[in-house]
């Protein structure tokens, strides 16, 4: 039996963390740090021990716990937390990644001046994650998903003075905006329709299980449609991805923490939270597979022409999320999830392991202008060698099992989509050995001053170790089967793996062939030609969309405007006043205060009135 406790308790440690360093330490930087470490690490330990809980149960079940918040006649909503094998799974990811996390932000942010404002911030992001994953109804997920949105704004634009950052912040927000502006539209369709079906109008997921397959197939189209443009926003899909990138211009624990195991992470766990609404609508799967292919296709040729080490990983965590969503399109929420948990153990190492780099280099993020650093930072070399493999799919690690699960399913199910995500995970493997390759081969670059380069302090490599540990034995801990205990989990393809390993080494054996010599410039530059500028212009959507708020969007807020200000400003509300004036001035000359002038009006009112009916009757 699951502890209720516990569950609350791991619900609100963080919130408690944000409010007692806003309100107590917000000069203090030592103090700050330990308030925000002891608030995740609260929620880590709670959440391991309902997961032993959870675990010695013979037939896991779901928990659920509510508390009356809002209550009318035609409205219900509650605030609670709905537990079970998926819940218990995301909740260990995102308190135990983001423990690692927040310990190694301690170090990170050592002599930044702003370092407790950073640490309420990113405390109260790990509350609002955390809300998402309990949340056991529509409107206090969307609730909790805001609150990312809101925390992920102040943590990307942290360093505000800096306009790239400040801008970064405005545009992942807004873009959310819009995306989430069809999410509510969709969770709002639901609750109206489920009464239709039900009887009892409800935005409890466990209500609604119950209702969607009764409802009509192509109205629950619609609904799953709008409820994924909260997905294509949150988890940056093609075509709302723009804000990702942009998102690099954080502190780089804050693009470990939204790249591994937290905001982009949420959209692919409410497509598997509430899979129930999508597994009706065949068509709302199809298209989101392919949205999810796409997109993965797209990140990683992007990625190939990028040289900013942080904006690499940030393309690598786009096309993974492709994946993930492709996975969930083809109807394995089970296989989605599965690659969800182990991206977040290498892409969080991978992450950190950038930012050792970074802070060892003091800011500098080309990678052209990094070299031989595995032999000056051994242990952010090794780590950052097993992460990349693990992302690579090589095996055993990790990231091979979960690709590997997703692959097999695309070929059960799409030879097409199959194709895509097999060259999506191809460049994976070759634009990850690129960026090793440049960054960490050869001889220690003078540019930076090679003998000044050291280590980072303990505080920053024993969280690189520990995640290094999760992305080798991560795919032996049999994360599927706790997912889906009742499934019997299938046995490993041996034919697909082999075709899935040699894609990955085919992949890494390309990078060492144009990389590994350590070329002056990218001779990928000549061999692509245009296509190559393409790729270094983003294929263009930030230009595409910025020409439409420029000369579209912008055209017609003047027109609607200038509409405003003449039609109903100056003609309608002007001419309703002005006739109400003249009306008030034609009658002021009727109340001129002679008591023989109202007799007179009365006698010929009455005179008037008398003729009147005299000719009715």
């Amino acid at each position: 039996m699951v502890d209720p406790h516990l569950v609350w308790t791991a619900f609100f440690a963080p919130l408690a963390a944000c409010v007692l360093i806003t309100l107590l330490f917000l000069k203090n930087k030592t103090a700050s740090s330990l308030v925000a470490i002891a608030g995740i690490l609260t929620s880590f330990i709670c959440s391991c021990l309902v997961f032993g809980q959870i675990f010695h149960t013979q037939h896991p079940a779901q928990l659920q716990q509510s508390l009356a918040w809002i209550h009318f006649d035609a409205l219900t909503i509650n605030f609670g937390f709905l537990m079970n094998p998926l819940a218990i799974v995301m909740l260990l990811i995102v308190t135990g990644v983001g423990s690692a996390i927040f310990i190694y932000s301690r170090g990170y942010m050592d002599e930044d001046p702003s370092a407790p404002r950073f640490f309420a911030e990113l405390s109260l992001f790990a509350f609002s994650m955390i809300g998402i994953v309990l949340s056991n109804n529509f409107i206090q997920l969307f609730i909790f998903w805001e609150l990312v949105g809101l925390s992920s704004y102040l943590l990307i634009g942290f360093w505000y003075t800096k306009p790239s950052a400040a801008d970064a912040g405005v545009k992942a927000f807004l873009v959310n905006r819009l995306s989430d502006f069809g999410f509510l539209c969709g969770i709002l369709l639901l609750w109206s329709v489920s009464g239709i079906a039900g009887g009892v109008r409800s935005f409890q997921f466990t209500d609604l299980a119950a209702v969607v397959p009764l409802l009509n197939p192509h109205l629950l189209t619609v609904i799953a449609l709008l409820l994924f443009c909260g997905v294509v926003g949150k988890s940056a899909q093609i075509p709302l991805h723009v804000w990702l990138i942009d998102a690099m211009e954080g502190p780089t624990p804050v693009s470990a923490l939204i790249h591994a195991a937290t905001m982009v992470a949420a959209g692919v766990y409410f497509l598997a939270r509430v899979f129930f609404v999508f597994a009706h609508s065949p068509t709302a799967l199809t298209t989101i597979a392919y949205v999810g292919a796409i997109t993965s296709l797209m990140a990683a040729i992007l990625a190939v022409a990028e040289n900013d080490i942080k904006r690499i990983l940030a393309y690598s965590t786009l096309s993974q999320l492709g994946l993930m969503v492709m996975a969930l399109g083809l109807g394995g929420p089970v296989q989605g999830m599965y690659h969800l948990t182990t991206h977040a153990f290498f892409k969080a190492l991978l992450f950190l392991g950038a930012g050792s780099v970074i802070h060892a280099l003091h800011e500098e993020q080309n990678i052209w202008n990094m070299r031989g650093l595995w032999k000056k930072m051994p242990i952010t070399g090794w780590t950052f060698f097993i992460g990349m493999l693990a992302l690579s799919g090589i095996p055993p690690l990790s990231g091979f099992w979960s690709k590997d699960a997703i692959l097999y399913l695309a070929f059960k199910s799409s030879f097409t989509i199959y194709l895509i995500a097999a060259v999506a995970c191809g460049l994976t493997a070759f634009y990850m050995g690129r960026l090793f390759c440049v960054a960490f081969w050869g001889k220690p670059s003078e540019s930076h001053g090679g003998h000044g380069i050291h280590e980072s302090p303990a505080v920053m490599t024993v969280p690189l170790i520990f995640l290094a540990v999760l992305s080798v034995i991560g795919g032996f801990i049999g994360i599927p089967h706790f997912l889906s205990p009742q499934e019997t989990p299938e046995k490993l393809n041996m034919g697909m793996a082999a075709v899935s390993s040699v894609v990955a080494f085919l992949g890494l054996g390309f990078a060492y062939m144009f990389y590994g010599r350590r070329p002056a410039v990218d001779p990928l530059i000549a061999l692509l030609k245009n296509f190559y500028t393409a790729m270094k212009n983003k294929f263009y959507f930030d230009i595409v969309y910025g020409w439409y708020v420029d000369h579209v969007q912008q055209n017609i807020a003047l027109f609607l405007y200038r509409f405003e200000r003449e039609f109903i400003v100056r003609l309608f509300l002007g001419g309703v006043t002005a006739a109400a004036r003249a009306g008030g001035r034609t009658l002021r000359y009727f109340q001129n205060g002679i008591v023989q002038f109202y007799a007179l009006v009365f006698v010929m009112g009455a005179v008037c009135l008398f003729l009147v009916l005299t000719k009715t009757l």
